[in-house]
């Protein structure tokens, strides 16, 4: 496990060299909050890294419900149990299992990892607009019908879990990077990814982290750039 420490925020890197999976340890000034819990042996670096930090893990929030960025929830969620587990309303189905749509959705079938042996109930289920400590909860869709992205009110970084990939080259969900196809595989609808990416850079961010990639200073020009080449391929 890699571990970079920007600001408030520390990034957890499992297989950086292969097939590198991101999660997030954001610390507040009494209590530390975990983004995604990685896959389903990520759990040890995880709690290793919590320990260090000398804070209590109050909340576990995720991104969305793919088998990559929820594979350890169980074993963490046992580890920390006074942790409250936090999704979008939309996606504790996937997390179930369930990959129904819902009738005012597009009907473009749900893709990826989806989970089917998830115990953990969440606590928490979220729309967006809500605050999580100093983290706002931004609505979007796109990647997964109930995808969430998280911004730091306190610096500007955004946490955009799958809404767009570093890895391979920036590009939003669902637009192709050969060097790292993965993420457009496992896009559920391009155009509503579209849409999310286009709320996430009006929120004018400081530093982009995402599931799989580095940290990006200074993102919000690359990520216009990338909205661009995604609506030709929309």
């Amino acid at each position: 496990m890699r571990m970079i420490q920007n600001q408030t925020m520390r990034q957890l890197t499992f297989y950086p060299a292969l097939f590198p999976v991101n999660c997030y340890l954001v610390e507040e000034e009494n209590e530390v909050t975990l983004i995604d819990t990685g896959l389903p042996n990520s759990y040890k670096g995880i709690i290793q890294a919590v320990n260090q930090l000398g804070k209590p893990l109050q909340h576990i929030l995720l991104t969305h419900a793919h088998g990559d960025h929820v594979g350890s929830l169980d074993v963490l969620s046992q580890a920390f149990p006074d942790a409250k587990v936090v999704i979008s309303e939309r996606d504790s189905f996937l997390l179930k299992g369930d990959v129904s749509l819902r009738k005012d959705e597009p009907q473009t079938p749900i893709k990826g990892g989806i989970p089917k042996n998830i115990k953990t109930k969440p606590d928490v289920l979220l729309a967006g607009g809500e605050t999580i400590g100093s983290l706002l909860a931004i609505s979007t869709p796109g990647h997964t019908p109930g995808s969430m992205s998280f911004l730091d009110t306190r610096n500007g970084i955004v946490i955009a879990g799958d809404a767009f990939q570093l890895r391979g080259g920036i590009a939003v969900s669902g637009q192709m990077r050969w060097t790292f196809p993965f993420p457009a595989f496992a896009t559920w609808n391009k155009e509503a990814a579209v849409r999310s990416a286009e709320r996430l850079v009006d929120k004018a961010p400081s530093c982009l982290a995402v599931g799989h990639g580095h940290f990006l200073a200074s993102p919000e020009q690359s990520m216009k750039l990338a909205i661009q080449k995604a609506k030709k391929g929309v």
